[in-house]
């Protein structure tokens, strides 16, 4: 990647990390009407791969894959102001955490069913071949959604329709509590359904950014479907109300050393291409004000409670 590239997926990264310790904050101090799910340690995984891809593509991430929003141009206020359940965020106040799409920034709503969005961007993918339209599907899935049928049914109809899908697995040592272990047999690279798979060091940003790129180029090319797995590591629980006491605390150190944000700026060092000095103090003032913002926006009207709900109001009998 260029010097201009690395700088943005940098702070993209970085944006990442700033935007979920504020929402940590927040869920703390009783404010999110739910729990928050970080993606630390795998800021990597979600950005460097969206960055790969052009601005015609499009993706459907999941719950850690905040870094992937914020580079297809979601901003920190608009995830303050969902978790917040403010009239003024992008479900009006009707969904938490970045349940929501953008159609016009290319990005698909994510879902709780997890391996469900895999058979979704599968149809996405088939229609650009159907039209011949230059462009790229891409969605991410963890250990433990890779279990799920939708999963394999997804994927295999890439594989036999020879579609222009990226399946990202982030290979992230535990599905809530569980680790791979004990709910598969092999590698998660194994079950690729007859995809091309690339396997790549997840904490290794432009180790990332490279191998998504190369698997974006196979898909134009004709190539069909790629597998894009991911050795990384959540280095907190699955949800801020999930402590991680399952977790070997020598196995959580051995991964903070792994760390892809320094990994990354260590690498750019190597390259002689400075980040900007004041960055993280800039990024936290930003995003503290958005989300000031976020907290001072009006909650939703109750007389809107079903607008959204049915394409029309059902008509109500008369008694």
């Amino acid at each position: 990647m260029d010097r201009i590239t690395a700088l943005r997926l940098h702070e993209m990264m970085l944006l990442t990390r700033v935007t979920e310790e504020r929402l940590v904050l927040l869920y703390r101090q009783g404010a999110t009407l739910g729990s928050v799910y970080r993606s630390l340690g795998q800021e990597a995984t979600a950005c460097a791969t969206a960055l790969a891809l052009g601005p015609e593509d499009v993706i459907a991430p999941l719950i850690r894959n905040l870094g992937s929003m914020l580079v297809r141009g979601v901003t920190p206020e608009e995830m303050f102001l969902q978790y917040l359940g403010r009239a003024t965020g992008p479900t009006g106040g009707r969904e938490h955490n970045n349940h929501f799409g953008s159609i016009e920034r290319g990005l698909i709503a994510p879902t709780s069913m997890l391996g469900a969005l895999i058979p979704v961007m599968a149809g996405v993918a088939l229609t650009f071949k159907q039209k011949g339209e230059a462009r790229v599907a891409m969605t991410w899935i963890g250990d433990g959604g890779s279990s799920t049928g939708a999963f394999y049914e997804g994927l295999n109809f890439a594989v036999v329709q020879n579609l222009p899908l990226i399946v990202v697995g982030e290979s992230n040592g535990y599905a809530y509590s569980t680790p791979p272990t004990k709910q598969m047999k092999g590698r998660l690279a194994e079950r690729n359904l007859g995809a091309f798979t690339m396997e790549v060091d997840g904490n290794d940003a432009a180790a990332v950014f490279d191998a998504a790129s190369e698997a974006r180029a196979r898909c134009l090319r004709g190539e069909g479907p790629v597998f894009l797995v991911c050795e990384t590591f959540r280095m907190k629980g699955h949800a801020e109300h999930d402590d991680q006491r399952y977790v070997d605390h020598e196995l959580l150190e051995s991964w903070a050393a792994k760390d892809p944000l320094s990994r990354f700026e260590a690498w750019m060092a190597e390259k002689g291409w400075p980040v900007e000095a004041n960055l993280r103090p800039r990024l936290e003032s930003e995003v503290s004000a958005m989300a000031d913002r976020a907290l001072a926006a009006p909650w939703p009207d109750s007389a809107s409670l079903t607008q959204g709900v049915y394409a029309a109001p059902p008509r109500q009998e008369a008694r």
